[in-house]
């Protein structure tokens, strides 16, 4: 079973976005599953977990009704106000639909505080009882809230997407001992995702990359990572088969072909608890 972990579907159109605007270049446009369906068959890709770009309840419900339609969707990690009062109704609402398999709060635009606010602590101690699914958008100033957060709630079931982007050759000593902490618990994962510089044209070199891949497989093991395109925000410095490429030539040589298939797709599965079959 082969699933890109993180992907993306939007029509700035419908206006929620806020950030997706005609500054962005090659994103303003439509993402749609006619798209990348032959892209991610190209690289024997069956499915991908769609994951929201828009902090409204609206979105997530255009995802999911995106899913209906596509059968490649396998899962949407849609968004919830953390600080709702009407937070436990709106998650009740979303999981009753079958491809609704976590949630992912923008916490890359909200203050570094954030996760530790009493009544986001209070909803993410009701998703660790329930062993649903976060997606946590992290940033390297985020990471000393991440490590509160999880001695706070060490249940919760979370990962990090994007490696916490880190910028590639500062602070890896402060990055490297927030990741290992984080990856002590046993159900934090993280998505080798993200990984491409957001900046249109930029140029990378996977060798940048390596220590921070290293050290990422080397704190949570073959079993806890696992592999995101991050289409198309990948699109602005990369193409999808050069980011799929990348991160192939940085895996292990001694990882076999079985230890391989959970990066590419059966963690992305067993973490969402996705509805799939081979």
């Amino acid at each position: 079973m082969r699933i890109d972990a993180h992907q993306h579907y939007w029509e700035p159109a419908r206006g929620d976005y806020g950030w997706l605007q005609p500054d962005k270049g090659i994103l303003y446009k439509d993402y749609l599953p006619p798209q990348l369906e032959p892209i991610i068959r190209h690289h024997r890709m069956q499915f991908s977990v769609a994951v929201q770009a828009a902090p409204t309840v609206e979105e997530t419900r255009y995802l999911l009704a995106l899913s209906d339609a596509y059968p490649t969707i396998a899962g949407v990690v849609g968004w919830l106000d953390f600080e709702s009062p009407t937070f436990q109704e709106q998650l009740a609402e979303l999981r009753g639909h079958p491809r609704f398999v976590g949630i992912r709060p923008m916490i890359q635009d909200l203050p570094a505080d954030w996760l530790l606010r009493p009544a986001v602590i209070g909803h993410l101690r009701r998703l660790e009882e329930e062993r649903f699914p976060i997606d946590l958008q992290l940033r390297p100033h985020l990471l000393g809230s991440a490590v509160r957060l999880m001695e706070l709630v060490p249940g919760l079931h979370a990962v990090i997407d994007h490696i916490a982007k880190p910028v590639y050759g500062r602070a890896f000593e402060e990055w490297k001992e927030s990741i290992r902490r984080l990856a002590a618990y046993p159900n934090m994962m993280c998505k080798l995702s993200g990984l491409v510089p957001e900046t249109e044209g930029a140029a990378w070199d996977i060798e940048e990359w390596k220590p921070y891949v290293e050290l990422v497989l080397d704190s949570f093991g073959p079993d806890r990572v696992m592999f995101g395109s991050d289409w198309p925000v990948c699109l602005l410095s990369a193409t999808y088969e050069q980011v799929y490429e990348a991160l192939a030539a940085l895996l292990p040589a001694n990882w076999d072909e079985v230890v391989r298939e959970g990066i590419w797709g059966r963690n992305a599965a067993k973490f969402y608890r996705l509805q799939v079959e081979e």
